[in-house]
């Protein structure tokens, strides 16, 4: 896996850069394991733009991930890595012993023709997956699950991995990427290994047209606008925000303000909060 610098040879490719790999392969997805993907454009049921710089883009099908791991106790082979439009990492085609074949994601450095399985207690191997408790301390996993057989919610985009810091009683304690320590019940499964794709963080877009191709429209200042499109805008000339705090479209506090609730139920399991964005990335 590396990146690929494009030679300056126009304005749009220079800075451009992109992830290759020799382990992907290139063939049609697996067609009983594709799905048609409508898209929305950041629209609700009713028509209403609840997320806004969405629409356009490249058309997409969605390929159906295993994150459930039903299948126990039986060994899978690794058929191929492929790209997947829909997630940062990049995804492997298993199939069982029983003849299944499944999506997952892939971990970084897993082949074609390696072999992994699920069970409750396993080899601690890349791509093996198992239940937290059965896992040593000190190791990394991703795909992890919140509630024990709901599927895997934590940890899945390109190059995040979290890893095991104690065990006590029916918990384990687990550092996620954000460094926050937070408790999981120790039947909840986690597959070992760092999701694929670790150099997603360091692609350079390089153009405009490359993020519309993604879905993603354009974004405007809101103190280039009127008043009556947003609080930011009004003024003559290079006027600021002229607030004591920043706000979103819709009037609420942006920049650092906590949306947490407070009190939530899962507080308790908590051990240490995250860092802050600008500690995070300092």
């Amino acid at each position: 896996m590396a990146i690929k610098i494009y030679k300056p040879t126009t304005a749009a490719r220079r800075q451009m850069s992109t992830v290759v790999s020799k382990q992907l392969v290139k063939k049609e997805s697996k067609k009983n394991l594709l799905r048609k993907k409508h898209k929305r454009s950041g629209r609700n049921n009713s028509g209403r733009i609840t997320v806004r710089h969405r629409g356009g883009g490249n058309r997409q099908h969605y390929r159906i991930i295993d994150f459930d791991y039903s299948i126990l106790n039986v060994p899978a082979k690794v058929i191929s890595l492929e790209y997947d439009p829909n997630r940062t990492a990049w995804i492997a085609l298993i199939c069982y012993q029983n003849g299944v074949q499944r999506y997952i994601v892939a971990p970084d450095n897993l082949k074609m023709g390696d072999q992994i399985i699920v069970a409750r207690k396993t080899k601690i191997a890349l791509g093996n997956r198992c239940a937290l408790r059965n896992i040593p301390i000190g190791t990394g996993v991703y795909n992890i699950e919140l509630e024990p057989g709901r599927g895997s919610k934590l940890v899945r985009s390109a190059g995040v991995l979290a890893t095991v810091l104690a065990k006590e009683g029916d918990f384990v304690h687990l550092r996620l990427p954000s460094d926050e320590i937070r408790m999981i019940p120790a039947d909840c499964f986690a597959s070992i290994g760092q999701v694929s794709n670790v150099d997603h963080a360091n692609i350079r877009i390089g153009k405009a047209g490359r993020v519309r191709h993604h879905g993603h429209r354009p974004q405007i200042r809101g103190k280039a606008m009127n008043p009556c499109d947003h609080p930011h805008g009004g003024g003559e000339g290079g006027s600021p925000v002229g607030l004591k705090h920043p706000k979103t479209p819709q009037g609420m506090p942006a920049l650092g303000y906590k949306t947490r609730k407070r009190n939530k139920f899962s507080d308790r399991y908590i051990v240490k909060r995250r860092r802050s964005r600008k500690k995070l990335f300092a």
